[in-house]
C-alpha cells in the first residue's frame, strides 16, 4: 500500500469496529484448504486443483516455467534471474521533448519543466505497435511523494509546486524505437505525450450531462478537466488505451464549509485531504466551492495513443469508484465485457457487458461501444462445509431493477453509475478485500483477481470472514478465480476458487497465515497487486506489500514479481525490486522476447534508495527493460 493510501486511510476513516485479536476460521482449517477438493484447475476447471497438486508442483517441472527462481532481497537494486538482464528505459523527470529542462536532483524543477517530462510514480501500462522497429507505450503516473519532489517536502506549498504535482499526474504517452540492442525511448518522438490533472476530457456514455456532474465551469457537464491517481489500464481491441482513476477523494478539500453527503463520504471525499493542498491554490479542489467536481473523477478514461491531438473521454457507463484496471475481452458472441476492481477495504468486483457487438473490420465502429452497457457487481456463494470454491452470479445495476428506485434514492441510471458503490451495496454485492488487478487467460474462459488485503475483514460486521475472504485481518492477501457458465463472459453465474494465497510459512505454522501449499519460503509473497498473463500462458504476479522484512514479514524482502503456472500452480518468483518500493505495470512485446515493468515509489518515506541512478540522486520511479542474453521468450 503505498504512503497516499495510508495517509488517506489516516484522514478519512471509514465505518470499523475494535480488531480481534485472535484468527477467525469459522470452521476452515488449513488441512481442509489443502485438501484435493479444495480448488479448481485451469485447464479442466474443478477436476484437479493447482492447490491440492502443488506439492507435485514443487517438483519444479512446469512446462511454463524455464527460468531459475530469484531469492527475497533487501538491495536498492532490480536482481532477475541467471541468463537475463535488465536495463532502464524512462524515469520521472526525464523530458519527452528536446526543449525542455532536465530532471533536476533534490527538488529543481518547475511545473513548466514537469508538464514536459515524464510523470511520476509510474503504474499500469500498454504496449501499442506501430511497425517493425517502431512503438507505442502508454503509461499511468499516479500520484506523487512531496518528500521527493520538493526541497521543503511539501512543507511550504505554492502555487506552482501544485502545478507541478498536477503535472506529474495522469498519463505519459512515449515512443519507443527497436534498436540492435533493444527497445529505447526516443525523444521528441511523434507520439509523444503528456495528459495530466489539467487535461480537457471529453464525458461520455449515460452520466454525461447529468446535475450532479455540472459545475461553475462546465455547466453541462460535458467536459472535465484532467484524469489523476491513475492506477492501471487495459487496452481495446480497437487500438486504445485505458486507464483508471483510484484514489481520487484525496486531492479534495476546504478550508470552509462544506456539505459533506451520505454518497460524498462513502467514496472518502472529507473536508480534509490526503495532504496535497490543491484546495489551497486551485479553487477546483475546493469541496465548498466546488462540491460536484469530486463527481467528475473515478471513471475510466480512453485515450488514443496514436493521436497525440485527440481528446480522451471518460467511459461513464463502466461506474464510478476506485478503478483499478479494465481487462476488457471479446466474448465468443462479439459483445465487450470489461472486468473491473474497486480497490478498497471491503469494496466490490464488477463487469460491464456492452450493448453493440466488436466489429474486426471496421474499427472506427468500435470507437463508441464503452459507452452503452450493462454494469454488473458480482456476489459470490460460500462453498459447501466451507471449502475454498463455489459458485457466484452477477447482479445487474440498471435503473429500475433490483431496488436501484426513487424510494431507494436512485432517480436514474446516471445516478446509478455515479453512485456504483452505494447502488452494489443495495443489490448486496460481496465486500472484497481489496480487488486489484484483473487478468483474463489469453486462450481459456478463466479470470483473475488479486485481493491485496483487508485488516478490517472480520472486524467490521460488514465484512464477515468467508467464501473468497477466508481470513480475518487479512495482511497476505490472496488470488481469486472464476469461469463463467459454459465459458462464456456474458454469462449470468460463474464457479469460482482461491488460485493462492499468500502467507508465511516461515512464520506460521498450520494455519492459513502460511499461506496455500503453492506457497513456501522459496516463492512466499504478500499482497499480490499487478498481474497479467502473457500470450503463453504464465500468469504473472507483482507486489505492493510490507517490506518492512519483519514479524509476519520476515524474510519476505522488497516487493516482488513472481510468475505462476496456472495448471500446476507451481509460482516462482522472477524479480525482486529496490528499496521500498512498489512492482507494478507490464507489458510484452508481440513476440514475447522483451518485458516492460515498473518501479514504483523507490525510496517512499525517505527510505534510503537511490534507484535507478544512485550515488545521491533522488530516487525515481522508473520503467525497466527486462530480456535474455540469448534473446529468448521470457519466462520460458
Amino acid at each position: 500500500m503505498s504512503q497516499f493510501e495510508l495517509k488517506d486511510e489516516q484522514n478519512h476513516p471509514r465505518d470499523q469496529v475494535p480488531a480481534f485479536t485472535q484468527m477467525v476460521e469459522r470452521g476452515l482449517s488449513r488441512r481442509r484448504f489443502l485438501g484435493g477438493a479444495a480448488a479448481l484447475g485451469a485447464a479442466a476447471f474443478f477436476t484437479a486443483s493447482p492447490i491440492s497438486r502443488a506439492i507435485a508442483a514443487a517438483t519444479g517441472n512446469s512446462p511454463l516455467l524455464g527460468f531459475k527462481a530469484v531469492p527475497t532481497s533487501t538491495a536498492d537494486t532490480i536482481v532477475v534471474p541467471e541468463g537475463y538482464k535488465v536495463e532502464r528505459l524512462i524515469s520521472w523527470g526525464d523530458p519527452l521533448f528536446s526543449n525542455v529542462a532536465e530532471f533536476a536532483n533534490h527538488g529543481g524543477n518547475t511545473a513548466a519543466d514537469q508538464a514536459g517530462q515524464f510523470g511520476d510514480n509510474n503504474d499500469g501500462m500498454s504496449f501499442f505497435p506501430v511497425d517493425d522497429s517502431t512503438a507505442i507505450l502508454a503509461i499511468n503516473n499516479e500520484y506523487t511523494n512531496y518528500e521527493l519532489m520538493f526541497s521543503h517536502q511539501g512543507k511550504d506549498m505554492s502555487e506552482d509546486d501544485v502545478k507541478r504535482a498536477q503535472a506529474a499526474h495522469g498519463v505519459s504517452v512515449i515512443t519507443i524505437k527497436k534498436q540492435a540492442d533493444g527497445w529505447r525511448f526516443e525523444k521528441d518522438g511523434k507520439y509523444n505525450r503528456r495528459i495530466d490533472a489539467n487535461t480537457p476530457m471529453a464525458i461520455g456514455g449515460p452520466a454525461k450531462g447529468h446535475a450532479l456532474l455540472q459545475t461553475g465551469a462546465d455547466a453541462k457537464g460535458e467536459l472535465a478537466l484532467g484524469t489523476f491517481n491513475n492506477c492501471a489500464n487495459g487496452m481495446t481491441p480497437w487500438g486504445t488505451y485505458l486507464t483508471c482513476e483510484e484514489n481520487f477523494n484525496g486531492y479534495f478539500g476546504t478550508d470552509g464549509e462544506a456539505d459533506i453527503t451520505p454518497a460524498l463520504a462513502r467514496y472518502g471525499v472529507a473536508a480534509e485531504d490526503a495532504g496535497y493542498q490543491w484546495h489551497r491554490f486551485d479553487e477546483r479542489f475546493d469541496l465548498a466551492k466546488n462540491p460536484n467536481e469530486p463527481n467528475r473523477f473515478g471513471w475510466v478514461v480512453e485515450i488514443d495513443p496514436k493521436d497525440p491531438q485527440s481528446t480522451p473521454i471518460k467511459r461513464t457507463a463502466l461506474g464510478r469508484f476506485k478503478h483499478e484496471n479494465a481487462e476488457l475481452v471479446v466474448d465468443q458472441d462479439g459483445h465487450v465485457v470489461v472486468y473491473l476492481g474497486d480497490d478498497e477495504r471491503g469494496e466490490h468486483l464488477y463487469r460491464f457487458v456492452s450493448e453493440g457487438k466488436y466489429n474486426p473490420d471496421d474499427q472506427a465502429a468500435n470507437r463508441n461501444l464503452l459507452d452503452n452497457g450493462t454494469l454488473y457487481v458480482a456476489k459470490f456463494h460460500n462453498g459447501p462445509d466451507s471449502e475454498l470454491k463455489g459458485k457466484g452470479e452477477w447482479l445487474e445495476l440498471s435503473f429500475g431493477k433490483n431496488g436501484l428506485t426513487p424510494e431507494n434514492g436512485f432517480n436514474s441510471q446516471a445516478e446509478v453509475l455515479i453512485h456504483a458503490r452505494l447502488a452494489a451495496t443495495r443489490v448486496g454485492a460481496t465486500t472484497m478485500d481489496r480487488p486489484e488487478w484483473v487478468a483474463a487467460h489469453p486462450t481459456e474462459p478463466v479470470v483473475y483477481c488479486t485481493l491485496t488485503n483487508n485488516k478490517n475483514r472480520g472486524t467490521n460486521d460488514k465484512q464477515p470472514v468467508g467464501g473468497p475472504n477466508p481470513r480475518a485481518e487479512n495482511h497476505y492477501g490472496q488470488i481469486v478465480r472464476w469461469r463463467p457458465a459454459g465459458g462464456r463472459h456474458t454469462a449470468a453465474e460463474f464457479d469460482w476458487d482461491l488460485f493462492v494465497l499468500a502467507g508465511n510459512p516461515e512464520v506460521h505454522n498450520g494455519d492459513l497465515y502460511a499461506g496455500s501449499a503453492n506457497v513456501s519460503a522459496d516463492n512466499m509473497f504478500n499482497s499480490p497487486d499487478g498481474i497479467g498473463f502473457d500470450q503463453g500462458g504464465r500468469l504473472w504476479i507483482q507486489t505492493d506489500g510490507n517490506y518492512s522484512n519483519e514479524g509476519d514479514f520476515a524474510g519476505q524482502g522488497n516487493n516482488q514479481m513472481l510468475c505462476a503456472d496456472p495448471d500446476s500452480g507451481e509460482i516462482r518468483r522472477f524479480l525482486t525490486g529496490p528499496v521500498a518500493c512498489e512492482v507494478t505495470g507490464l507489458a510484452f512485446t508481440p513476440d514475447q522476447k522483451t518485458l516492460f515493468v515498473g518501479i514504483q515509489h523507490p525510496g517512499e518515506e525517505l527510505a534510503g534508495s537511490h534507484f535507478p541512478l544512485g550515488g545521491d540522486s533522488t530516487p525515481r520511479s522508473s520503467v525497466m527493460v527486462v530480456t535474455r542474453e540469448d534473446g529468448g521468450i521470457i519466462g520460458a
